[in-house]
């Protein structure tokens, strides 16, 4: 999760020099244009994530950099602007709170 957007990015199956970058909404992969002009998202209906963009694994580096040079909030809920993340996100934080409290997990 970042300010920008939700992804999940994995190793491609074919190609282990790429990442698929999957998103949930186009929005997401849209973001990340701005570092990464290469990147064209696409539509995968009936998958698991239904926005797709193949990038090589340094271009996907370069981005993370990117990303964490943006971090400058004390608070990431705070710094999410788009309402409907802000809520999904939050719903995220307190599924995971479950982690937290588990006695195994202390």
């Amino acid at each position: 999760m970042t300010t920008r957007g939700f992804y999940s990015a994995v190793q491609h199956r074919d190609d282990p020099e790429l990442i698929m970058l999957r998103a949930r909404c186009r929005q997401d992969l849209l973001a990340l244009q701005e570092l990464l002009p290469e990147l064209e998202p696409y539509s995968e209906p009936g998958s698991d994530y239904a926005w797709r963009a193949v990038i090589s694994q340094t271009d996907w580096q370069h981005a993370l950099t990117q990303l964490a040079a943006e971090i400058d909030y004390p608070n990431f809920k705070d710094a999410v602007k788009d309402q409907l993340h802000k809520q999904a996100y939050m719903n995220v934080w307190a599924d995971l709170l479950v982690l937290q409290q588990w006695p195994d997990q202390n």
